[in-house]
């Protein structure tokens, strides 16, 4: 059985030669069943494998963006470590040195490192 990978879930399924009956139809009448079956599972394996996780991440991004706040220490996608100053519509001003303010797009912060009140609280041991 020299058949193409991709054909296999097609092969699997039985035809009317396999089940002992006659070919009535076309040679190729049970395949289009195949092929309604299994295009349905494909586009269902593709969908939570692909399309949930990143619809996942959107939302995880728009939260992170929509929760910052006065005093948080970020990262941006540049690779640039700050504290906000001020947090804007669509922007922040992050204070990277004394007398360094940077305006940056609230879409470059990648991650956020330290919560304002996280570096307030004492350590427990």
């Amino acid at each position: 059985m020299n058949a193409p990978l991709f054909n296999l879930p097609l092969m699997l399924l039985p035809t009317a030669e396999s089940a002992g009956g006659t070919t009535g139809t076309a040679s190729g009448g049970m395949s289009q069943w195949g092929i309604l079956i299994v295009m349905p599972l494909i586009i269902l394996v593709f969908y939570f494998l692909v399309m949930r996780p990143q619809n996942k991440k959107q939302k995880d991004a728009k939260k992170l963006l929509e929760n910052l706040r006065k005093g948080d220490r970020i990262i941006t996608i540049g690779g640039l470590r700050g504290t906000i100053v001020s947090v804007k519509d669509d922007a922040v001003v992050l204070k990277v040195d004394d007398n360094t303010k940077l305006e940056y797009s609230k879409s470059a912060v990648a991650t956020v490192l330290k919560r304002e009140d996280e570096a307030t609280e004492p350590a427990k041991e």
